[in-house]
Protein backbone atom coordinates (compact mmCIF):
# COMPACT_ATOMS: atom_id res chain seq x y z
CA UNK A 1 0.00 0.00 0.00
CA UNK A 2 0.99 3.65 -0.69
CA UNK A 3 2.27 5.12 2.68
CA UNK A 4 1.40 9.12 3.09
CA UNK A 5 3.49 10.43 5.91
CA UNK A 6 2.40 14.25 7.09
CA UNK A 7 4.90 16.25 6.45
CA UNK A 8 4.06 19.54 8.57
CA UNK A 9 0.81 18.58 10.67
CA UNK A 10 0.91 21.83 11.76
CA UNK A 11 0.30 23.32 8.64
CA UNK A 12 -3.17 22.41 6.93
CA UNK A 13 -4.99 24.49 3.98
CA UNK A 14 -7.33 27.14 5.63
CA UNK A 15 -11.05 27.53 4.45
CA UNK A 16 -11.44 29.75 1.32
CA UNK A 17 -14.68 31.99 1.41
CA UNK A 18 -16.58 31.56 -1.09
CA UNK A 19 -15.64 34.53 -3.16
CA UNK A 20 -12.15 33.18 -3.21
CA UNK A 21 -13.50 30.26 -4.47
CA UNK A 22 -15.45 32.22 -7.32
CA UNK A 23 -12.29 34.11 -8.44
CA UNK A 24 -10.06 30.89 -8.56
CA UNK A 25 -12.31 28.83 -10.47
CA UNK A 26 -13.49 32.16 -13.20
CA UNK A 27 -11.49 31.10 -15.93
CA UNK A 28 -13.94 28.07 -16.06
CA UNK A 29 -16.41 30.60 -17.55
CA UNK A 30 -14.58 31.23 -20.64
CA UNK A 31 -13.23 28.07 -21.06
CA UNK A 32 -16.79 26.83 -20.95
CA UNK A 33 -17.85 29.96 -23.33
CA UNK A 34 -15.33 28.55 -25.78
CA UNK A 35 -16.20 24.70 -25.43
CA UNK A 36 -19.85 25.61 -25.72
CA UNK A 37 -19.13 27.32 -29.04
CA UNK A 38 -17.58 24.41 -30.00
CA UNK A 39 -19.85 21.66 -28.85
CA UNK A 40 -23.01 23.77 -30.14
CA UNK A 41 -21.47 25.24 -33.76
CA UNK A 42 -18.92 22.41 -34.69
CA UNK A 43 -20.94 20.22 -36.23
CA UNK A 44 -22.72 22.38 -38.63
CA UNK A 45 -19.53 23.97 -39.52
CA UNK A 46 -18.01 20.98 -40.33
CA UNK A 47 -20.90 20.09 -42.27
CA UNK A 48 -20.75 23.36 -44.37
CA UNK A 49 -17.34 22.69 -45.32
CA UNK A 50 -18.52 19.52 -46.98
CA UNK A 51 -18.30 16.78 -44.14
CA UNK A 52 -20.22 13.71 -44.17
CA UNK A 53 -23.03 12.92 -41.72
CA UNK A 54 -21.15 9.42 -41.03
CA UNK A 55 -17.95 11.55 -41.02
CA UNK A 56 -19.00 13.84 -38.09
CA UNK A 57 -17.99 11.09 -35.42
CA UNK A 58 -14.48 11.18 -36.65
CA UNK A 59 -14.17 14.61 -37.05
CA UNK A 60 -14.89 14.90 -33.65
CA UNK A 61 -12.45 12.20 -32.88
CA UNK A 62 -9.04 14.78 -32.77
CA UNK A 63 -11.10 16.42 -29.76
CA UNK A 64 -10.63 13.14 -27.16
CA UNK A 65 -7.58 12.14 -29.12
CA UNK A 66 -5.70 15.32 -27.84
CA UNK A 67 -7.22 15.54 -24.73
CA UNK A 68 -5.76 12.07 -23.85
CA UNK A 69 -2.46 12.97 -24.84
CA UNK A 70 -2.25 16.85 -23.59
CA UNK A 71 -4.23 16.96 -19.76
CA UNK A 72 -1.84 14.06 -18.52
CA UNK A 73 1.11 16.09 -19.63
CA UNK A 74 -0.16 19.42 -18.78
CA UNK A 75 -0.75 17.77 -15.32
CA UNK A 76 2.74 16.11 -14.79
CA UNK A 77 4.30 19.11 -15.49
CA UNK A 78 1.91 21.25 -13.68
CA UNK A 79 2.95 19.39 -10.66
CA UNK A 80 6.59 19.84 -11.35
CA UNK A 81 6.48 23.77 -12.07
CA UNK A 82 6.99 26.68 -9.82
CA UNK A 83 7.48 30.40 -11.19
CA UNK A 84 6.66 34.36 -10.38
CA UNK A 85 2.97 32.95 -11.75
CA UNK A 86 2.92 29.69 -9.37
CA UNK A 87 2.33 26.21 -10.69
CA UNK A 88 -0.97 25.86 -12.29
CA UNK A 89 -1.35 29.91 -13.89
CA UNK A 90 1.01 29.82 -16.68
CA UNK A 91 -0.82 26.57 -17.87
CA UNK A 92 -4.10 29.18 -17.71
CA UNK A 93 -1.97 31.47 -19.66
CA UNK A 94 -1.10 29.42 -22.43
CA UNK A 95 -4.16 27.42 -23.15
CA UNK A 96 -6.08 30.84 -23.54
CA UNK A 97 -4.14 32.37 -25.89
CA UNK A 98 -4.17 29.47 -28.22
CA UNK A 99 -7.79 28.67 -27.91
CA UNK A 100 -8.58 32.02 -28.72
CA UNK A 101 -6.31 32.08 -31.93
CA UNK A 102 -8.31 29.16 -32.88
CA UNK A 103 -11.58 30.37 -32.40
CA UNK A 104 -10.62 33.42 -34.51
CA UNK A 105 -9.54 31.09 -37.25
CA UNK A 106 -12.77 28.13 -37.10
CA UNK A 107 -15.34 30.03 -38.66
CA UNK A 108 -12.59 31.28 -41.43
CA UNK A 109 -11.43 28.22 -42.42
CA UNK A 110 -12.73 28.34 -46.00
CA UNK A 111 -10.96 31.97 -46.66
CA UNK A 112 -7.39 29.90 -45.51
CA UNK A 113 -8.33 27.29 -48.13
CA UNK A 114 -5.95 26.88 -50.71
CA UNK A 115 -4.41 23.98 -51.07
CA UNK A 116 -6.72 21.95 -48.41
CA UNK A 117 -10.52 21.40 -48.57
CA UNK A 118 -12.25 23.73 -45.71
CA UNK A 119 -13.54 20.77 -43.70
CA UNK A 120 -9.93 19.36 -43.30
CA UNK A 121 -8.60 23.10 -42.13
CA UNK A 122 -12.29 22.93 -39.88
CA UNK A 123 -10.71 19.44 -38.11
CA UNK A 124 -7.63 20.63 -37.64
CA UNK A 125 -8.61 23.90 -35.80
CA UNK A 126 -11.00 21.82 -33.93
CA UNK A 127 -7.77 19.77 -32.71
CA UNK A 128 -6.06 22.68 -31.84
CA UNK A 129 -9.28 24.27 -30.25
CA UNK A 130 -9.51 21.21 -27.94
CA UNK A 131 -5.89 20.72 -27.58
CA UNK A 132 -5.93 24.42 -26.61
CA UNK A 133 -8.48 24.27 -23.90
CA UNK A 134 -7.02 21.08 -22.46
CA UNK A 135 -4.14 23.35 -21.50
CA UNK A 136 -6.11 25.59 -19.69
CA UNK A 137 -8.65 23.05 -18.10
CA UNK A 138 -6.59 20.15 -16.81
CA UNK A 139 -4.62 22.55 -14.71
CA UNK A 140 -8.15 24.31 -12.92
CA UNK A 141 -9.12 20.88 -11.64
CA UNK A 142 -5.64 20.47 -9.80
CA UNK A 143 -6.16 24.15 -8.53
CA UNK A 144 -9.30 23.15 -6.50
CA UNK A 145 -7.49 20.48 -4.90
CA UNK A 146 -4.27 22.45 -4.11
CA UNK A 147 -5.89 25.11 -2.57
CA UNK A 148 -8.94 23.61 -0.69
CA UNK A 149 -9.42 21.75 2.58
CA UNK A 150 -11.35 18.48 1.72
CA UNK A 151 -14.49 19.78 3.37
CA UNK A 152 -14.56 22.04 0.27
CA UNK A 153 -13.64 20.01 -2.03
CA UNK A 154 -17.32 19.25 -3.09
CA UNK A 155 -17.91 23.24 -2.75
CA UNK A 156 -15.12 24.08 -5.04
CA UNK A 157 -16.11 21.42 -8.06
CA UNK A 158 -19.80 22.80 -7.80
CA UNK A 159 -18.66 26.29 -8.28
CA UNK A 160 -16.49 24.90 -10.98
CA UNK A 161 -19.81 23.54 -12.40
CA UNK A 162 -22.08 26.13 -11.74
CA UNK A 163 -19.63 28.75 -14.03
CA UNK A 164 -19.14 26.13 -16.58
CA UNK A 165 -22.85 26.48 -16.79
CA UNK A 166 -23.27 29.96 -17.11
CA UNK A 167 -20.49 30.33 -19.48
CA UNK A 168 -22.25 27.86 -21.59
CA UNK A 169 -25.02 29.25 -21.39
CA UNK A 170 -24.18 32.83 -22.80
CA UNK A 171 -21.75 30.78 -25.50
CA UNK A 172 -24.81 28.38 -26.82
CA UNK A 173 -26.99 30.95 -26.87
CA UNK A 174 -25.14 33.41 -28.79
CA UNK A 175 -25.74 32.82 -32.31
CA UNK A 176 -28.96 32.87 -31.98
CA UNK A 177 -28.84 36.17 -29.97
CA UNK A 178 -27.08 37.51 -32.79
CA UNK A 179 -28.93 36.58 -35.43
CA UNK A 180 -32.78 36.82 -34.43
CA UNK A 181 -31.98 39.58 -31.69
CA UNK A 182 -29.37 41.70 -32.88
CA UNK A 183 -30.42 41.69 -37.04
CA UNK A 184 -26.74 39.87 -37.67
CA UNK A 185 -27.51 37.95 -41.15
CA UNK A 186 -27.84 33.92 -40.04
CA UNK A 187 -27.63 32.77 -43.09
CA UNK A 188 -24.06 32.09 -45.58
CA UNK A 189 -23.44 34.86 -48.34
CA UNK A 190 -22.68 31.91 -50.24
CA UNK A 191 -22.37 27.87 -49.79
CA UNK A 192 -19.29 26.64 -48.32
CA UNK A 193 -19.55 29.86 -45.82
CA UNK A 194 -20.04 29.92 -42.22
CA UNK A 195 -23.14 32.92 -41.52
CA UNK A 196 -21.88 36.00 -39.94
CA UNK A 197 -23.71 35.62 -36.33
CA UNK A 198 -22.14 32.18 -36.00
CA UNK A 199 -18.56 33.96 -37.17
CA UNK A 200 -19.05 37.00 -34.67
CA UNK A 201 -19.83 34.84 -31.75
CA UNK A 202 -16.41 33.08 -32.31
CA UNK A 203 -14.86 35.87 -31.90
CA UNK A 204 -16.65 37.53 -28.78
CA UNK A 205 -15.73 33.91 -27.60
CA UNK A 206 -12.02 34.58 -28.16
CA UNK A 207 -12.48 37.82 -25.57
CA UNK A 208 -14.29 36.15 -22.84
CA UNK A 209 -12.10 33.39 -22.83
CA UNK A 210 -8.78 35.56 -22.33
CA UNK A 211 -10.49 38.03 -20.05
CA UNK A 212 -11.43 35.66 -17.49
CA UNK A 213 -8.25 33.36 -17.78
CA UNK A 214 -6.88 37.21 -16.67
CA UNK A 215 -9.24 37.18 -14.25
CA UNK A 216 -8.21 34.48 -12.16
CA UNK A 217 -4.52 34.85 -12.85
CA UNK A 218 -4.91 38.13 -11.03
CA UNK A 219 -6.95 37.45 -7.96
CA UNK A 220 -5.53 34.42 -7.15
CA UNK A 221 -2.52 33.22 -5.67
CA UNK A 222 -1.06 29.89 -5.62
CA UNK A 223 0.35 27.77 -2.08
CA UNK A 224 4.41 27.80 -2.34
CA UNK A 225 6.14 24.37 -2.12
CA UNK A 226 6.58 25.22 1.67
CA UNK A 227 3.41 27.02 1.95
CA UNK A 228 0.49 24.25 2.88
CA UNK A 229 -1.66 22.28 0.21
CA UNK A 230 1.51 21.60 -1.59
CA UNK A 231 3.83 19.62 1.29
CA UNK A 232 0.90 18.27 3.23
CA UNK A 233 2.24 14.88 1.85
CA UNK A 234 4.69 12.92 0.87
CA UNK A 235 4.11 9.72 -1.19
CA UNK A 236 7.00 7.03 -0.76
CA UNK A 237 9.63 7.68 -3.91
CA UNK A 238 8.78 4.98 -6.90
CA UNK A 239 5.16 3.98 -5.67
CA UNK A 240 2.28 4.97 -8.22
CA UNK A 241 -0.94 3.41 -7.07
CA UNK A 242 -4.07 4.12 -8.97
CA UNK A 243 -6.76 5.11 -6.28
CA UNK A 244 -9.13 1.97 -6.15
CA UNK A 245 -12.10 4.63 -6.26
CA UNK A 246 -10.63 5.84 -9.59
CA UNK A 247 -10.62 2.46 -11.50
CA UNK A 248 -14.46 2.45 -10.38
CA UNK A 249 -15.09 5.63 -11.49
CA UNK A 250 -13.69 4.66 -14.97
CA UNK A 251 -16.89 2.34 -16.26
CA UNK A 252 -19.18 5.24 -14.55
CA UNK A 253 -17.65 8.06 -16.99
CA UNK A 254 -16.73 5.54 -19.89
CA UNK A 255 -20.63 5.37 -20.31
CA UNK A 256 -21.33 9.21 -19.11
CA UNK A 257 -19.01 10.33 -21.74
CA UNK A 258 -19.92 8.07 -24.37
CA UNK A 259 -23.50 9.40 -24.47
CA UNK A 260 -21.83 12.97 -24.11
CA UNK A 261 -20.28 12.86 -27.25
CA UNK A 262 -22.83 10.71 -29.42
CA UNK A 263 -25.36 14.07 -27.99
CA UNK A 264 -22.77 16.80 -29.48
CA UNK A 265 -21.87 15.64 -32.65
CA UNK A 266 -25.95 14.36 -33.53
CA UNK A 267 -28.18 16.50 -31.94
CA UNK A 268 -27.58 19.03 -34.61
CA UNK A 269 -28.25 16.58 -37.60
CA UNK A 270 -30.85 14.64 -35.55
CA UNK A 271 -32.94 17.65 -35.06
CA UNK A 272 -32.90 19.33 -38.20
CA UNK A 273 -34.06 15.77 -39.79
CA UNK A 274 -36.93 15.29 -37.70
CA UNK A 275 -38.38 18.52 -36.95
CA UNK A 276 -36.63 20.53 -39.73
CA UNK A 277 -37.19 18.14 -42.29
CA UNK A 278 -34.04 18.67 -43.89
CA UNK A 279 -30.03 16.92 -43.98
CA UNK A 280 -28.68 19.86 -46.19
CA UNK A 281 -26.04 21.47 -44.32
CA UNK A 282 -26.39 24.76 -45.99
CA UNK A 283 -30.54 25.04 -46.16
CA UNK A 284 -31.35 27.76 -44.44
CA UNK A 285 -33.84 24.97 -42.19
CA UNK A 286 -30.70 23.10 -40.99
CA UNK A 287 -29.09 26.58 -39.74
CA UNK A 288 -32.21 27.63 -37.98
CA UNK A 289 -31.84 23.88 -36.31
CA UNK A 290 -28.52 24.79 -35.26
CA UNK A 291 -29.63 27.89 -34.06
CA UNK A 292 -32.29 26.38 -31.61
CA UNK A 293 -29.71 23.45 -30.66
CA UNK A 294 -27.59 26.23 -29.68
CA UNK A 295 -30.34 27.58 -27.68
CA UNK A 296 -31.00 23.98 -26.41
CA UNK A 297 -27.39 23.16 -25.18
CA UNK A 298 -27.72 26.60 -23.79
CA UNK A 299 -31.07 25.55 -21.85
CA UNK A 300 -29.30 22.06 -20.27
CA UNK A 301 -26.07 24.12 -19.37
CA UNK A 302 -28.03 27.32 -17.08
CA UNK A 303 -29.71 24.19 -15.43
CA UNK A 304 -26.52 22.40 -14.48
CA UNK A 305 -25.55 26.08 -13.28
CA UNK A 306 -28.43 26.04 -10.96
CA UNK A 307 -28.03 22.35 -9.91
CA UNK A 308 -24.36 22.99 -9.23
CA UNK A 309 -24.96 25.11 -5.88
CA UNK A 310 -27.26 22.13 -4.82
CA UNK A 311 -25.33 19.07 -5.17
CA UNK A 312 -22.88 19.30 -2.53
CA UNK A 313 -26.48 19.44 0.15
CA UNK A 314 -27.56 16.49 -1.37
CA UNK A 315 -24.44 14.83 -1.60
CA UNK A 316 -24.46 15.26 2.12
CA UNK A 317 -27.99 13.35 2.57
CA UNK A 318 -27.82 10.76 0.10
CA UNK A 319 -24.30 10.77 -0.58
CA UNK A 320 -21.68 11.42 -3.89
CA UNK A 321 -22.41 8.35 -5.62
CA UNK A 322 -26.36 8.01 -5.12
CA UNK A 323 -26.79 12.10 -6.12
CA UNK A 324 -24.71 11.12 -8.87
CA UNK A 325 -26.58 8.10 -9.75
CA UNK A 326 -30.00 9.45 -9.82
CA UNK A 327 -28.39 12.37 -11.78
CA UNK A 328 -27.17 10.11 -14.72
CA UNK A 329 -31.00 8.41 -14.43
CA UNK A 330 -32.27 11.71 -15.34
CA UNK A 331 -30.36 12.76 -18.22
CA UNK A 332 -30.63 8.96 -19.30
CA UNK A 333 -34.65 9.17 -19.48
CA UNK A 334 -34.01 12.39 -21.17
CA UNK A 335 -32.22 11.52 -23.87
CA UNK A 336 -34.90 8.59 -24.76
CA UNK A 337 -37.71 11.16 -24.77
CA UNK A 338 -36.41 12.41 -28.16
CA UNK A 339 -38.02 9.65 -29.73
CA UNK A 340 -41.20 10.55 -28.52
CA UNK A 341 -41.50 14.23 -28.77
CA UNK A 342 -42.90 15.97 -32.05
CA UNK A 343 -42.95 19.53 -31.66
CA UNK A 344 -39.21 20.91 -31.32
CA UNK A 345 -40.25 23.70 -29.35
CA UNK A 346 -40.91 20.56 -26.01
CA UNK A 347 -37.16 19.76 -26.22
CA UNK A 348 -36.57 22.46 -23.85
CA UNK A 349 -38.58 19.75 -21.50
CA UNK A 350 -35.96 16.81 -21.82
CA UNK A 351 -32.68 19.55 -21.39
CA UNK A 352 -33.36 19.83 -17.90
CA UNK A 353 -32.90 16.42 -17.03
CA UNK A 354 -30.02 16.61 -19.26
CA UNK A 355 -28.73 19.57 -17.24
CA UNK A 356 -29.10 17.53 -14.00
CA UNK A 357 -27.27 15.30 -15.54
CA UNK A 358 -24.09 17.63 -16.71
CA UNK A 359 -24.31 19.24 -13.75
CA UNK A 360 -23.01 16.05 -11.75
CA UNK A 361 -20.77 14.92 -14.05
CA UNK A 362 -19.05 17.78 -14.29
CA UNK A 363 -18.22 17.98 -10.05
CA UNK A 364 -19.30 14.61 -8.45
CA UNK A 365 -16.71 12.32 -9.88
CA UNK A 366 -13.94 14.90 -9.29
CA UNK A 367 -15.42 15.38 -5.59
CA UNK A 368 -15.53 11.24 -4.88
CA UNK A 369 -11.71 11.23 -6.49
CA UNK A 370 -10.04 14.26 -4.84
CA UNK A 371 -9.96 12.81 -1.27
CA UNK A 372 -8.05 9.29 -2.45
CA UNK A 373 -5.02 11.57 -4.58
CA UNK A 374 -1.74 12.23 -3.15
CA UNK A 375 -1.43 16.00 -2.89
CA UNK A 376 1.76 15.65 -4.94
CA UNK A 377 0.71 14.45 -7.69
CA UNK A 378 -3.12 16.02 -8.12
CA UNK A 379 -2.08 17.19 -11.36
CA UNK A 380 -0.97 14.20 -12.91
CA UNK A 381 -3.30 11.92 -11.32
CA UNK A 382 -6.42 14.84 -12.58
CA UNK A 383 -4.63 14.31 -15.93
CA UNK A 384 -4.99 10.37 -15.97
CA UNK A 385 -8.46 10.90 -14.63
CA UNK A 386 -8.91 12.72 -17.77
CA UNK A 387 -8.27 9.43 -19.81
CA UNK A 388 -11.95 8.28 -18.29
CA UNK A 389 -13.23 11.42 -20.57
CA UNK A 390 -11.31 10.67 -23.62
CA UNK A 391 -11.04 6.88 -24.31
CA UNK A 392 -15.11 6.83 -24.45
CA UNK A 393 -15.31 9.73 -26.87
CA UNK A 394 -12.81 8.33 -28.78
CA UNK A 395 -14.95 4.80 -29.00
CA UNK A 396 -18.05 6.85 -30.06
CA UNK A 397 -16.38 8.50 -32.29
CA UNK A 398 -15.40 5.55 -33.75
CA UNK A 399 -18.07 3.34 -33.94
CA UNK A 400 -21.53 5.97 -33.80
CA UNK A 401 -21.03 6.65 -37.63
CA UNK A 402 -20.82 3.13 -38.84
CA UNK A 403 -23.78 2.85 -35.94
CA UNK A 404 -25.45 5.15 -37.27
CA UNK A 405 -25.15 3.91 -40.96
CA UNK A 406 -25.94 0.34 -40.81
CA UNK A 407 -28.12 0.15 -37.71
CA UNK A 408 -29.81 2.95 -37.48
CA UNK A 409 -30.87 3.44 -40.92
CA UNK A 410 -29.26 7.12 -41.20
CA UNK A 411 -31.64 7.99 -38.29
CA UNK A 412 -29.46 10.37 -35.97
CA UNK A 413 -32.23 10.59 -33.44
CA UNK A 414 -31.49 6.59 -32.62
CA UNK A 415 -27.92 7.97 -31.58
CA UNK A 416 -29.30 10.04 -29.12
CA UNK A 417 -31.53 7.13 -27.52
CA UNK A 418 -28.04 5.13 -27.68
CA UNK A 419 -26.79 7.47 -25.33
CA UNK A 420 -29.87 7.72 -23.03
CA UNK A 421 -29.16 3.88 -22.68
CA UNK A 422 -25.55 4.31 -21.87
CA UNK A 423 -26.34 7.30 -19.72
CA UNK A 424 -28.45 4.66 -17.55
CA UNK A 425 -25.55 1.82 -17.26
CA UNK A 426 -23.66 4.81 -15.98
CA UNK A 427 -26.18 5.69 -13.26
CA UNK A 428 -26.16 1.55 -12.49
CA UNK A 429 -22.30 1.53 -12.65
CA UNK A 430 -22.04 4.44 -9.61
CA UNK A 431 -23.68 2.09 -7.42
CA UNK A 432 -20.84 0.23 -7.25
CA UNK A 433 -18.81 3.01 -5.80
CA UNK A 434 -17.59 2.84 -2.27
CA UNK A 435 -16.84 6.23 -1.25
CA UNK A 436 -13.30 6.45 1.12
CA UNK A 437 -11.26 8.77 2.18
CA UNK A 438 -7.68 8.21 1.75
CA UNK A 439 -5.83 7.60 5.23
CA UNK A 440 -2.90 9.47 6.72
CA UNK A 441 -0.37 8.18 8.61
Amino acid sequence: MEKIKIKNPGKIKPPLRFWQVWNMSFGFLGIQFGFALQNGNASRILLTFGADVHQLSWFWLVAPITGMIIQPIIGYMSDKTWCRLGRRRPYFLVGAFLTSIALVLMPNAPHLASFIAPMFIGGGLLMIMDASINISMEPFRALVADKLPEEQHTLGFSVQTLLIGIGAVIGSWLPYILGNWMGISKNASANGLVPDNVTYSFYFGAFILLSTILWTVFTTSEYPPEEPGTQEAEVKPGKFIIPPIMLKLLLVQFFSWFALFSMWVFTTPAVALKFYHTTDANAVAFQEAGNWVGILFGIYNGVSAIIAMFLPVVAKKLSKKVTHALALCAGGLSLLSFLIISDPHYLIIPMIGIGIAWGSILAMPYAMLASSIPPKKMGVYMGLFNMSITIPQIVSGVVSGLILKYFFADNPILCLVMAGVSMFLGAISAMFIKEKKMQTM
